[in-house]
């Protein structure tokens, strides 16, 4: 027996088949009296809402779930659907509990639209939809947000490397090692859930900026990390790329990683005044104090700290090897 559409039909307008499929589109249906401010819901609506089935509300008793912040808006909307020729929709926010959703409330407006003094609508769930269009906005924000930074940085980065190099030649190679750096350092940078920043863990970090420094032949496993779990956040992600880069190069210039002999110890300890971040190098050449001024990548890295950081950065040359005491502020260095 071959099925066809209109002999569907009466078993589709059976109103147990119209409950199926209103419920089934995740649809609740309501009304209001536009006389009385009374409100009638059916059994879903009254579980979205929060409120026991069965019981006699008005819009005011709605609103009592509303957002704050959206309360007068859609007070204001409900009362304008009178005026409203065709369809109309607005979303907002209700408070459940401890739990946050969003409500689509969609009807028909205009007096004409009403039978014996009674609109009619439905509300949907949209939480998924609006969720996933703020996390849409969140990554678009923050990779413009990047992008501009990195552009300023980069520009910076090309003016400091022109001054403290003579050929083209060593600002190419110095200038692509330092955006190198930053490369690898924003590639750990990603969203949290829960967070509102972006953030990295600060051993992954130290680990993935020190790699190329650690794999050079001889030099492999001489290098060590030991830091607790703390994060990092994206601004100073850049300052302590920035940071480690210009050590472990002149470590690889002047240092222990110069000789095959040498190790490099990164550690540190957090307190609730501030973060202190040791990096120790040993078993290379003796090492002096500078006698010249500071180049420029040394005050890149002083005015960051201080800057940025809040924070403070302290060279000593001791005969067995450079140690660098750097202190930060635990929440600048999160942000």
């Amino acid at each position: 027996m071959t099925t066809t559409a209109d002999s569907l039909k009466p078993l589709l307008w059976q109103s147990k088949n119209l409950v199926r499929a209103v419920e089934a589109a995740g649809v609740t249906l309501w009304s209001w009296n536009v006389d009385s401010d009374a409100l009638a819901m059916d059994d879903h609506a009254y579980d979205l809402w929060g409120i026991p089935r069965g019981t006699e509300v008005c819009f005011e008793d709605l609103s009592a779930h509303i957002h704050p912040a959206d309360r007068d808006r859609v007070r204001a909307a409900f009362n304008a659907t009178r005026a409203i020729i065709g369809a109309y929709e607005i979303d907002f926010r209700i408070i459940i509990g401890e739990e946050l959703k969003w409500i689509s409330a969609r009807g028909q407006g205009d007096d004409e639209g009403m039978v014996e003094r009674i609109m009619f609508g439905i509300f949907i769930d949209v939480t998924g939809r609006k969720q996933a269009e703020e996390g849409r906005e969140l990554l678009a924000g923050e990779m413009s947000h990047r992008v501009k930074n990195l552009l300023t940085i980069a520009a910076g980065l090309t003016a400091i490397t022109s001054r403290s190099t003579t050929t083209t030649n060593d600002m190419a190679r110095e200038l692509t090692q330092r955006l190198t750096a930053l490369g690898r350092a924003h590639d750990l940078v990603r969203p949290v859930p829960g967070e509102k920043a972006a953030s990295v863990l600060l051993g992954d970090l130290l680990t993935v900026l020190l790699a190329p420094y650690d794999d050079l032949g001889a030099f492999s496993g001489r290098i060590r990390v030991s830091v607790p779990r703390m994060r990092v956040g994206e601004a100073a992600t850049t300052i302590m790329a920035l940071i480690v880069h210009e050590l472990a190069t002149n470590s690889l210039k002047y240092g222990a990683l110069s000789v095959d002999t040498g190790t490099l110890d990164v550690s540190c300890s957090a307190q609730d005044e501030a973060v202190t971040i040791m990096w120790t190098e040993s078993g290379g050449p003796k090492v002096q104090p500078p006698t010249t001024a500071p180049g420029y990548g040394s005050r890149l890295i002083e005015r960051s700290v201080a800057g940025h950081l809040r924070g403070s950065i302290h060279y000593d040359w001791v005969e067995e090897g450079l140690v660098v005491t750097l202190k930060v502020k635990p929440e600048r260095l999160a942000a």
